[in-house]
């Protein structure tokens, strides 16, 4: 292939001694980790937020990984309650708080910024592979603290994420490495950082094949007679052999002897070649491609509904339908997350470029870069893979545009040198500002721990109560923490939470209390039935097929029998009931008013939880002509007027504990009802089937049927009750 003339996209290049770039590297390591720690020493302040003396994580699903280090230092779990004892992270976890002199709270807050800040080094290494120390050091200050990365590797953002882009930088590093120098000692570099990235994160599968594409793609476009090109890829592909991660290692020993000792007569090339067919062959038919096609149809072709049990061919509502970072998103949010600014991001597409038509090997970037920039269609959680390649894209620009601007000023003896290097230090404080403004100054004070200190003793209260078998109801979003602070099981988590089993648990929490103890037993009594038979088969259809009804309609009619015959009780059941739901309760709602037969969303209930309200003598005022005349029972909202059948104040006592309600009923049977709840300053607007849902009815107004529920943990931030039936 004819070269291509890129001396005007030339950086000159720096490569400083060993011991000057390890304290570059340091440098770059200690700015990330420090920007980071700025989370704790606010938090640290709010005794809210503390528990056990340290800070709490402020993700729901790093109370998963932490059940499972939990249970790996006890040396024990309960059967079927879903703890990740083999993951990773949980393992790593546990050896940590056994080698290190620090408690498990404290070990888990640290991880993410620790290990996230590592991104630093393979960002540098690539630089330095290309013999750009100078861009390395900018891009990895700079990559550090993008705002998607920043928001994933947080302090306290104890997840995986800590390491599911370290990792991928390092196979990039690996496979640029191994290009730029050719030698058999590399081979296996990128390979073995993919086994390792895959056994850390097993959704890797996607982004190692087409790491794997990339180099098979750039050797035919670039160097097609290169020999040395095709073991890469052969290497590479059997990384992605879904054998396990050992066996895959084993062959890649395996593979790198027969190819170095050759004690075939067959030719090398020939061999070479003979094993990309196998491989390849096995690797499609071993189903390496399955993973792929099912990340794509639930990110780029997800319907608003996912489908049950296939004989039924009933309809639920798709969860990425209420999840923020699996939607699509806007331009200049997607800029933001990347670069955090619009200008900066298209800055860093043009180094990028520039990057890429000077040292061609930098095309290898593109399934990062790619990953990165589905973030518009499937959501944001993606944006974080472009940020290594652009923040690389971005250096090289800024000692493109330095070195030159420092030739002009300084004279020719400057290029490179100490004025680039001031000019360059000068953008990069630059285009660091819009990241570390919103890191330090804003999401630091807006993205708070999880739960509050005064919601986890109501937890840990729940722990010496219920037994380790006996099940929880709340929805997904507490199911990790529960499970955690309560040693308990759930019915629904952060990773058990598709519409099918969401839908009987956001039935239970909307709708009558009769309705409600007869799903919930129901379903646990079927979910430990499902564990002990290995039944796959549908909530739905086991139901209706034990109850001889032939319709969902027809079983969810039979749930409002209070005298309704259910299995034997085998354990027991809790409601949890948070003060945070309230904010959340349409979307709880919408997983349950779905006609299952066609995926429609049925009429939804009446729920306005109202903040901005202003209570004036016999009015509460809603906003600019929209005010509840409490006096007459009218609510008007503009023009319309809407008649209420009843009002109600609940507040509590001095002591905080006993809660009160004063009544005002309305000549209007089918009006709305309106809730001022005084301690909360929260106004709800309410319809009949919202104001007897179970979730109002014991949180809200504490009227629970005894014969069905009984009060156990009884606070302003949460209601526990216990399930008689």
């Amino acid at each position: 292939m004819k070269k291509f003339d890129t001396e005007f996209f030339k950086v000159q290049e720096e490569s400083f001694t060993t011991k000057r770039f390890l304290l570059l590297m340091l440098i770059a390591y200690l700015f990330a980790l420090g920007v980071r720690y700025t989370w704790i020493h606010l938090m640290g302040g709010q005794a809210e937020f503390i528990w056990n003396n340290q800070v709490m994580i402020n993700t729901p699903d790093g109370y998963y990984w932490a059940e499972g280090a939990r249970d790996i230092l006890a040396g024990h779990h309960q059967a079927n309650d879903l703890s990740p004892v083999t993951a990773p992270i949980s393992i790593l976890t546990a050896w940590l708080v056994k080698m290190l002199p620090f408690s498990f709270e404290t070990v888990i807050l640290w991880m993410p910024a620790v290990f996230g800040s590592l991104l630093v080094v393979p960002v540098m290494l690539i630089g330095r592979a290309f013999k750009l120390d100078n861009v390395g050091f900018v891009s990895a200050m700079f990559a550090s603290v993008a705002w998607s990365y920043y928001h994933r590797t947080m302090a306290g953002y104890y997840d995986t994420d800590m390491l599911t882009i370290v990792l991928p930088t390092f196979v990039l590093y690996g496979i640029i490495k191994a290009l730029l120098t050719q030698e058999d000692r590399y081979l296996l570099l990128a390979p073995l950082f993919m086994v390792l990235y895959h056994w850390w994160y097993p959704e890797a599968t996607s982004l190692n094949s087409a790491f794997s594409a990339i180099v098979l793609l750039y050797t035919l476009i670039f160097d097609r007679k290169n020999i040395y090109l095709y073991k890469l890829f052969l290497f590479m592909l059997i990384s992605i052999l879904p054998l396990g991660d050992i066996v895959d290692i084993s062959l890649l020993i395996f593979v790198l002897l027969l190819l170095h000792f050759n004690p075939t007569k067959v030719k090398t090339s020939h061999l070479l070649v003979g094993l990309i067919i196998v491989v390849s062959i096995a690797y499609i038919a071993l189903g390496g491609l399955d993973p792929i096609w099912l990340q794509l149809k639930g990110y780029l072709f997800r319907d608003s509904t996912s489908g049950g049990d296939s004989k039924l061919q009933l309809h639920f509502f798709a969860v990425s339908k209420t999840v923020q970072e699996a939607g699509r998103i806007p331009f200049d949010v997607f800029a933001n997350r990347i670069s955090g600014d619009s200008i900066i991001f298209i800055l860093s597409l043009l180094g990028y470029i520039l990057f890429a038509l000077r040292y061609p090997s930098f095309w290898l970037a593109l399934p990062m870069l790619g990953l990165g920039f589905i973030a518009m269609k499937a959501g944001l959680r993606f944006t974080v893979y472009a940020i290594p390649p652009m923040a690389l894209g971005l250096g090289y620009l800024i000692f493109w545009f330095a070195q030159r601007l420092a030739g002009v000023l300084a004279g020719e003896r400057w290029k490179g040198q100490r004025a680039s290097w001031g000019i360059a230090l000068a953008l990069l404080s630059i285009v660091l500002y819009p990241n570390l403004h919103h890191d330090v100054f804003k999401y630091n004070r807006i993205f708070t721990p999880t739960f509050t200190k005064a919601e986890v003793e109501n937890l840990a209260k729940l722990k010496k109560i219920a037994k380790r078998n006996d099940y929880v109801l709340s929805w997904w979003d507490y199911g990790y923490p529960i499970r955690y602070y309560s040693d308990v099981k759930t019915f629904i988590d952060g990773g058990k939470h598709s519409g099918e089993v969401n839908f009987p648990v956001s039935f239970a929490l909307t709708h009558s209390q009769v309705e409600s103890a007869n799903m919930a037993r129901l379903d646990m009594e079927y979910i430990e039935k499902s564990f002990k038979k290995n039944s796959q088969k549908s909530f739905f259809e086991t139901e209706m097929r034990d109850y001889n009804v032939s319709t969902p309609e027809a079983f969810l009619e039979l749930l409002k029998n209070p005298n309704l015959k259910l299995p034997k009780k085998s354990q027991d059941i809790y409601y949890y009931l948070p003060f945070r739901m309230m904010r959340i309760y349409s979307t709880v709602e919408i997983f349950s008013d779905i006609d299952l037969k066609t995926g429609a969303l049925t009429h939804r209930s009446t729920f306005y939880a109202i903040r901005n309200f202003v209570r004036k003598n016999e009015m509460a005022v809603i906003g600019k002509n929209a005010y509840i005349d409490l006096k007459n029972g009218i609510a008007h909202l503009g023009n319309t007027q809407l008649k209420l059948k009843r009002f109600i104040i609940s507040y509590y006592d001095k002591s905080g504990k006993k809660l009160n309600k004063k009544v005002r009923n309305y000549d209007n049977e089918n009006g709305l009802t309106v809730i001022d709840m005084f301690d909360y300053h929260r106004l709800l607007i309410l319809d009949k089937k919202s104001y007897n849902s179970t979730y109002i009815q014991l949180f809200v107004l504490q009227n629970y049927n005894p014969k069905l529920f009984e009060p156990v943990i009884m606070t302003p931030m949460a209601k526990i009750y216990r399930l008689k039936r």
